[in-house]
């Protein structure tokens, strides 16, 4: 039962997270790139003040797999770099994502050698 609720709270924390995305594509004249780049400030700007860890603590993989959780880990990768140092402040957000983006980039780049794309007909 107690996988049950947990995974009941991940479906609520990324239905909300998709659900918002959702509401701003249907109500608004915003791009999906724009909203995109919103998610991952807000990820990032959770993070910074601290509020992260606590929808992270509820949701886990709800609030971690969408882009909120990329800008998240950029930002606490960029914390603990300036632990260490100014350089490693600048470095360490690509660091900490760095696993991700290179999956991100290698997929891609098979999926393109795979699949043709088709223009949108609008």
């Amino acid at each position: 039962m107690e996988h049950v609720l947990l995974y009941l709270r991940v479906f609520l924390v990324g239905g909300v997270v998709c659900l918002i995305g959702q509401i701003l594509i249907n109500k608004t004249k915003i791009t999906s790139a724009r909203i995109l780049v919103s998610f991952l400030l807000l990820g990032a700007v959770l993070e910074a003040v601290g509020l992260f860890k606590y929808i992270e603590e509820f949701g886990k993989a709800g609030i971690t797999v969408p882009i909120v959780g990329f800008g998240s880990s950029l930002v606490n990768g960029a914390i603990e770099g300036a632990k260490e140092g100014l350089l490693q402040a600048c470095t360490g957000g690509m660091a900490a994502v760095s696993g991700g983006l290179t999956a991100a980039i290698v997929f891609g780049f098979v999926f393109a050698l795979i699949f043709k794309s088709h223009p949108n007909k609008r």
